[in-house]
């Protein structure tokens, strides 16, 4: 028993359960602790009294209850945030920015392949990126903790999501260094090929939509047919 408590619990929510039995083998075999719940009234009561590391949820099913699955994994007390991967048949940009929207850490399109989802639920999982010395960087009053994962603006905590998070962190450590998008799918997604290039792109629109709110929405700049830096004292505005 304390070997399953150590590992990390995901929680798959899905009616068709033989859909995403291949999913819940592949994690098992990754040393995840995987269930599959086929209602989501079921899953609301499971988060509740066992909240998970992880759900991944199919949100677009009728009648699901899937908002408010979603919901509960943003209010339940434990000491670690569950994160959350969406599930959907719909894969259109805006469909994937409302998946970001309501919380999300990551979106996976149906159908999907299954080596693929195994490897955005490990980049979600994987702890951020940390390649300095120093538990905490800042610019201004924005302030950005890797010890606690939380980044704070005048002592006011930031909403992130893990992958907005990861992206922050990086950028942040490395002030004024652009970086293409497979530079940064190596850093968050552990280099994944089967990890689209506009999974950076939709991160960092909804992390500047974050940032906006305190102002500092500029300081992530795109530098065009390139990538993207966090911009370091002096520097002009994006290109």
């Amino acid at each position: 028993m304390a070997a399953t408590e150590s590992k990390k619990q995901i929680l798959i929510v899905d009616q068709d359960v033989a859909a995403v039995e291949p999913l819940r083998r592949r994690l098992c075999d990754a040393g995840f602790d995987v269930h599959v719940i086929a209602g989501g009234a079921a899953a609301v009561t499971a988060l509740t009294e066992r909240p998970p590391h992880l759900v991944i949820l199919d949100w677009n099913a009728p009648g699901f209850a899937a908002l408010e699955v979603i919901a509960v994994t943003q209010r339940v007390r434990v000491p670690h945030r569950v994160r959350l991967i969406l599930l959907s048949a719909l894969s259109s940009e805006p469909d994937v920015v409302a998946a970001f929207d309501l919380g999300a850490d990551d979106y996976i399109a149906k159908p999907y392949s299954v080596r693929e989802a195994a490897a955005r639920v490990c980049a979600v999982l994987r702890p951020a990126p940390q390649e300095s010395d120093r538990s905490q960087v800042s610019y201004d009053d924005l302030m950005l903790d890797a010890s606690t994962n939380r980044v704070t603006v005048r002592g006011r905590v930031l909403k992130l999501r893990g992958a907005e998070y990861k992206i922050l962190a990086f950028l942040m450590s490395h002030p004024g260094k652009t970086y293409n998008r497979n530079q940064l799918l190596e850093q968050i997604w552990g280099g994944n090929s089967e990890v689209d290039e506009r999974t950076i792109d939709v991160n960092v629109q909804r992390l500047r939509k974050v940032l906006s709110g305190p102002g500092y929405e500029a300081h992530i700049q795109t530098v065009r047919g390139f990538g993207y830096r966090f911009a370091a004292p002096g520097q002009a505005a994006g290109d």
